[in-house]
């Protein structure tokens, strides 16, 4: 089988990612707040091209990764980072996609069970979940955190709920988590920080 990543992409590893790098951060300081890196990942070939920018953006080779028994994605994540391929307790990039109901976001609840969560004395050495979020938003939730005043009320997908509602189960020491990114095939994506919760 020929990799869709033969052919040539556009994606410059040093510019590209450093704009997808500073739009990551501006979601992840503003809790549910949308921002997107389309223009980034349309310039790389595969089967989830906004993976693969938020792949190129984050890991290298001294970082692990999971991809939830999705072969495609493993192949070309190594491809493009070099990043070592991981158990789901070991790695510290989870890419969890939408394969249907017996695909890979079948594997949310056990991801997010098993996802490392950093220590007390190192709570960074945490994994941050990557998660592909479709459907329609009509869910309302309530969230409180850092990076939100008070509370906010969002209207979200089944998905993302299920997501936050395994997390929250998991009863985590402060500060330990982990990190939920949330991403849509037109490339889309908001992040819910650890210290981020349903309220």
């Amino acid at each position: 089988m020929i990799s869709t990543l033969s052919k040539k992409h556009n994606f410059d590893p040093v510019f590209d990612s450093q704009q997808v790098f500073r739009l990551l951060l501006e979601a992840m300081s503003n809790p549910t707040k949308v921002v997107n890196i389309k223009e980034y990942a349309d310039k790389l070939y595969g089967g989830n091209p906004v993976f693969l920018a938020l792949a190129m953006t984050l890991l290298d080779n001294e970082t692990g990764f999971y991809t939830c028994g999705d072969l495609a994605l493993q192949e070309d994540i190594t491809a493009l980072t070099l990043a070592r391929n991981e158990q789901i307790g070991c790695a510290d990039f989870i890419f969890v996609g939408d394969g249907g109901p017996d695909g890979p976001q079948s594997c949310l609840k056990s991801v997010i069970e098993k996802a490392k969560c950093g220590a007390l004395a190192d709570p960074h050495l945490s994994a941050t979940v990557i998660i592909q979020n479709e459907g329609e938003h009509d869910i309302p939730l309530t969230l409180h955190g850092p990076g939100i005043d008070g509370h906010i009320v969002v209207r979200t997908t089944h998905t993302v709920t299920e997501a936050l509602s395994a997390r929250d189960a998991q009863y985590y020491e402060y500060p330990q988590g982990i990190d939920l990114i949330f991403v849509a095939g037109e490339g889309d994506l908001f992040a819910i920080p650890r210290l981020t919760r349903l309220l």
